[in-house]
């Protein structure tokens, strides 16, 4: 049984825990014991995909006995960890229906990329919050599960990103995803180190500051608001090693009532916002404008040859995204003969069409679900699996349009002098 010493002052964390391997200074970094009106909360930082830290868990779980267990998950990514076959009740379809493509192909990628570097250690992703609610439910403590909903925070990150934050937010996600490099036991325990973590945080800060407001500053007020409502006298929390520092200030400043715990207004995904919407509208408007131009200036022929050249941009590019994902020849004429109708429509795209072409000509099969989360650990995979398939197409065909469109718009002005 691993050993133990407590500091019981409010104004400092614990600076030893039981010993579990690892030095001193990262397991300083790691257990933060807070002692604030009559109650104990202990922080135990983690490597999501370390076996160390999943035994660490439960040799603390063990050691401090606390009232509750708080662990940095949801109630739905708990019942995903606790049903293997989530996603064979997927439906592709109603994801694209509902705008979610993009949202799922990152989900999709960021669970690639973590089932991955689980693979290069023998260790699956999540391996500590089970490990918690396993010795959890060995001794009879109650498991308190205190992170925001996964999906309000991916639509927040994603809402509140710019056109070109979610280009970079998805090309860092299907790099890492499909990076053939592979972490050894050594690197991931690297992560649990408070100057690799500091690091870590700047370099996401300074790249994706959106991302890392919504992904890491608002979830550590978050998880110090449900940590610090939860009921008991002694509370341990197990939370990813990113999270330890903001999330112990947070509790601290609650602790001196200096923050509110209320956390409603980082609980919804934000309303569009006006400009956005305008932005959405503003290439049609333009494109009918430049028609419109055309005609003024130089009579039916000219407006008919703008259209023509505007069609044969937006179309054939989509058309070639379709291409390039080795799509139906159905879903190629689709996605030429839709991408005018989404220009001028901003509430549909013309990956919506495509996919839901791909998905009614190539129905994804049960084999499909069945295999989805090993089939995105390689880019092949979105080829050989339907699902993912018609993700690929659905992008592909979405980007080839808009680029269309970029394109179009300055070749329609210069057809006016």
């Amino acid at each position: 049984m691993c050993g133990q010493n407590q500091d019981a002052g409010f104004s400092g964390a614990e600076k030893e825990k039981p010993d579990c391997g690892g030095s001193a200074g990262q397991q300083d970094f790691l257990l933060r014991r807070i002692v604030a009106g009559g109650r104990e909360i202990l922080l135990l930082g983690t490597a999501h995909i370390s076996q160390t830290s999943a035994e660490d868990v439960a040799a603390h779980i063990r050691e401090e006995h606390p009232d509750k267990v708080c662990i940095e998950l949801d109630e739905d990514r708990v019942r995903s960890m606790r049903n293997e076959k989530k996603w064979q009740e997927l439906d592709v379809v109603k994801v694209l229906k509902q705008g979610k493509g993009f949202l799922l192909l990152a989900n999709l990628a960021l669970s690639s990329f973590q089932k991955r570097m689980g693979q290069g250690v023998g260790t699956a992703p999540g391996e500590e919050m089970r490990s918690a609610l396993t010795a959890a439910d060995s001794l009879g403590i109650p498991c308190v599960m205190v992170d925001r909903p996964i999906q309000v925070t991916l639509n927040r990150a994603w809402a509140k990103n710019t056109f070109t934050g979610k280009v970079k937010l998805l090309g860092a996600l299907l790099s890492s995803a499909f990076s053939r490099g592979e972490m050894t036991q050594e690197e991931v325990e690297s992560l649990k180190n408070r100057s690799v973590m500091d690091g870590m945080m700047e370099e996401l800060s300074a790249y994706l500051p959106q991302v890392k407001e919504v992904l890491i500053d608002e979830r550590d007020r978050y998880l110090a608001a449900k940590i610090w409502e939860t009921p008991g006298n002694k509370l341990l929390a197990v939370l990813g090693a990113g999270h330890l520092d903001g999330t112990e200030q947070w509790i601290r400043r609650l602790a001196a009532g200096e923050a509110s715990a209320d956390v409603s207004s980082i609980s919804t995904v934000p309303p569009k916002k006006k400009s956005a919407k305008f932005a959405g509208a503003l290439i049609p408007l333009l494109i009918l404008a430049l028609l419109a131009a055309g005609f003024v200036t130089g009579g039916a022929a000219t407006s008919a040859e703008m259209l023509l050249r505007w069609l044969l941009w937006n179309g054939s590019l989509a058309a070639a995204g379709s291409i390039a994902a080795l799509a139906h020849p159905l879903t190629v004429l689709v996605s030429f003969a839709s991408a005018p109708v989404a220009t001028l429509n901003p509430f549909v795209g013309v990956g919506l069409f495509a996919g839901m072409c791909e998905a009614a000509v190539r129905r994804p099969r049960v084999k499909d679900m069945e295999t989805l989360s090993d089939d995105v650990l390689r880019f092949r995979g979105f080829y050989r699996n339907r699902i993912a398939h018609v993700l690929l197409i659905f992008v592909l065909s979405s980007l080839g349009g808009a680029i269309g469109n970029f394109i179009a718009v300055p070749a329609l002005i210069t057809s006016l002098f």
